[in-house]
């Protein structure tokens, strides 16, 4: 059995972990935030809450995701130890290196982790063409662009207003999978995208900008660092959670969390002096080929046999 996110309640927890324990079920499990090891919450980053290393109780954020009316923490972090622990051979994956040292911290630390890359369709995201430039009338600008599902707190949405209210007029935002709800809160000067028709679209957003910047402060291993990259857009990131493990010194930098001085002064020198190359990007995207990624986990079934 695979399993992959297993939180909100659309599953029996008990039911299947003792299914599993009982008929003595091999298991891999991929982690893709923190969840199985809190007594609720997928990410503590923020709240630098480290409760979950040996017991959570009185959660500062039991408000949010998945959200709950009563703090039953101290009960489900011991539950979930007791579900998930005692099984004969299980493997547990993460996509990060990061995600990995909290997972080995944890009550799942006695299990073997193997950190396994995300990866992406290069076939779809490359250097596109198309006329975003001038369909928004931005030819002579340059574009700092941002994409998230959930804008907010976590994805650093303020940061962008911030950058906004900072960056001169040679510069644009551009945000995209926002909604109504986000642009109530967007001064005039960005650009909003709720979504887009298919990937091939956002590739070409991608490949239209300067700047691919995401001021995530909690985060795993974001697919849109990979896309950005692939396309052959540089990219800034705070160093949070897995974010800075998809870029290297060849095709974008790091700034502390929070930083946002040290952000605007990275956005304008690699704007202004076209620090990194298209080329560097494309060749560090060929890292992040879903079929190489693919292939790891091929050989890890095959080393379960």
């Amino acid at each position: 059995l695979h399993f992959h996110n297993l939180h909100n309640s659309y599953i029996n927890l008990p039911m299947l972990f003792n299914y599993v324990k009982k008929n003595k079920i091999k298991v891999i499990w991929t982690l893709h935030d923190c969840w199985s090891m809190t007594g609720q919450c997928p990410y503590f980053t923020i709240k630098k809450c480290d409760k979950w290393k040996t017991g959570c109780h009185d959660c500062p954020q039991i408000d949010v995701y998945p959200a709950a009316k009563c703090d039953r923490t101290k009960f489900m972090w011991k539950k979930k130890k007791e579900w998930f622990t005692g099984i004969e051979d299980m493997t547990i994956v993460t996509p990060s290196k990061w995600l990995a040292e909290i997972a080995e911290q944890s009550y799942l630390g006695n299990y073997p982790i193997k950190v396994i890359n995300n990866g992406i369709d290069l076939n779809i995201f490359k250097p596109t063409t198309s006329n975003f430039r001038e369909k928004y009338h931005l030819e002579k600008k340059y574009i700092i662009l941002g994409v998230a599902f959930d804008w907010g707190i976590r994805k650093g949405l303020d940061i962008f207003i911030e950058l906004a209210a900072r960056l001169d007029e040679r510069f644009k935002i551009v945000l995209v999978g926002t909604n109504e709800n986000v642009d109530k809160q967007l001064p005039n000067n960005i650009i909003s995208i709720h979504r887009t028709n298919n990937q091939q679209e956002l590739a070409e957003i991608y490949t239209a900008v300067d700047l691919y910047v995401n001021p995530t402060r909690e985060d795993n291993y974001p697919t849109v660092n990979m896309e950005a990259i692939a396309c052959g857009t540089p990219m800034i990131t705070f160093r949070t959670g897995g974010s800075i493990e998809a870029l290297d010194d060849t095709c974008g930098c790091i700034v502390n969390c929070d930083d946002i001085d040290a952000l605007e002064q990275k956005i304008i020198e690699i704007c202004e002096n076209n620090v990194f190359s298209r080329e560097a990007c494309l060749e560090r995207a060929k890292k992040f080929n879903e079929k190489d990624l693919f292939a790891e986990y091929a050989d890890l079934y095959e080393s379960l046999k």
